[in-house]
């Protein structure tokens, strides 16, 4: 027998040693029950581990999964309110809730808006005023109300299309969209 054939016949040991990754990491701790697909206000979706896990650890790892590879915080899926928190715009999960909760106060008991938990990965879920749905061209996307870190008002609204998605307006908190709720619902 030659020198390779015994080598080929050792069993090997394998050096190999796995472990996670952040990237895989936060891909779970984004990761929502099925049930969530059923939710109707954004407090029915909180179930996954970036929203029951102590807030520090959640921010940790973000911050490493923002991290990666040259991959920024705009394009990491996460919600809103993480990444307003990871730069200090708002200063805490709990306060992010307190808004999301509070626009679905305003929005739930009024004929027309339906919540849609299923957004992108990672996000809060959104609002659709559904009779807008149905504009002048016939079949268009209804006039949508997100959260987003762009601003300190927390709202942004995407006016019914049927083309290109318009620019966001900017709606300055509860108070704002309050004032502006029957202008918004009657863009069409």
């Amino acid at each position: 027998m030659t020198a390779i054939e015994t080598e080929q016949r050792k069993p090997r040991r394998s050096h190999l040693r796995v472990e996670p990754t952040a990237g895989l990491q936060w891909s779970q701790a984004l990761e929502l029950p099925t049930t969530a697909a059923t939710a109707t206000r954004p407090a029915e979706i909180r179930r996954a581990y970036i929203h029951r896990a102590p807030e520090d650890h959640v921010l940790a790892m973000y911050r490493e999964a923002c991290g990666l590879d040259g991959v920024g915080a705009r394009d990491i899926p996460a919600p809103w309110w993480l990444r307003a928190l990871a730069r200090g715009d708002i200063e805490s999960r709990a306060a992010a809730f307190r808004v999301e909760d509070r626009i679905a106060q305003l929005l739930e008991p009024r004929s027309g808006w339906e919540f849609v938990p299923w957004a992108a990965d990672g996000e809060s879920g959104y609002w659709e005023f559904i009779p807008s749905e149905r504009g002048p061209s016939g079949f268009t996307i209804p006039t949508t109300l997100l959260h987003t870190e762009r601003h300190d008002g927390w709202i942004d609204v995407l006016p019914a299309h049927s083309g290109p998605t318009p620019a966001p307006v900017a709606i300055h908190g509860q108070r704002g969209l309050r004032e502006r709720l029957g202008e918004i619902e009657a863009i069409r």
